[in-house]
């Protein structure tokens, strides 16, 4: 039990931190610049940095979630316990919402917002469906060939993603519940969370299905092909 209590406060404080940058940086980003374009980059900069930094230091005392799709995918794999699942989803989501009041604080903005920004239409679904696929697949496949270089990966991942994806990779449904109470930068309107959550899910489950069967032992492959070539004669 005071293992499973130091697992969840590391997933509530990551989680926490990783939105207070996510927040904060867009925040301080908008007020230096009014162009567009360099307030993504610097919103998109300290997101990737800090998630090495998260992964690194908290990877050793709870695999560093951070993120309830990641937490449904080690589930679904079985190397976390569904009880144990459970925990560390709800201390994602506290501390998602714990790491906005930070970020408002530090600004002096009010605790908490409602966002009013529109993050809706098929193309940002389809795009945060694409994140959430690239994340999930990049942990799994830095798991089977590169678990040293998994903070690495998925820095570097969510950075381009920030780019290459219309909805600028949410592709966490705890980081896009905290979003929603920050009428900034990086906000999303309330009513837009749902479709949001519902895409990184599906998202997810596609990565874990096709890492099933693209990253499997090719010994696996060699033993199912001969029990069925016996079993065929």
């Amino acid at each position: 039990m005071t293992d499973l209590r130091r697992r969840l406060a590391a997933e509530a404080l990551g989680t926490a931190m990783l939105v207070a940058t996510v927040v904060g940086s867009g925040i301080m980003a908008s007020r230096l610049t009014g162009d567009t374009a360099l307030s993504l980059l610097g919103n998109t900069i300290p997101t990737g940095a800090m998630l090495m930094v998260l992964i690194t230091t908290l990877g050793p005392v709870s695999g560093a979630h951070f993120n309830p799709a990641v937490t449904l995918v080690f589930g679904l794999r079985r190397d976390i316990g569904w009880l144990a699942a459970l925990g560390y989803i709800a201390a994602q989501i506290l501390g998602g919402l714990a790491g906005t009041l930070v970020a408002h604080a530090m600004f002096e903005l009010p605790l908490l917002e409602v966002s009013a920004t529109v993050r809706s239409g098929q193309g940002q679904w389809l795009a945060e469906l694409v994140a959430s696929f690239g994340l999930v697949f990049t942990i799994l496949a830095g798991l089977r060939f590169r678990s040293d270089a998994i903070p690495w990966l998925v820095g570097l991942y969510i950075t381009s993603a920030y780019w290459f994806t219309a909805s600028t990779s949410f592709a966490n449904p705890a980081v896009a519940i905290a979003r929603a109470f920050s009428n900034t930068f990086a906000g999303i309107r309330p009513s837009d969370v749902p479709a949001f959550m519902a895409a990184e899910l599906a998202g997810a489950l596609l990565a874990l299905a096709l890492a099933r069967w693209l990253l499997a032992d090719p010994k696996t492959f060699t033993d199912k092909t001969v029990s069925e070539m016996k079993a065929a004669q």
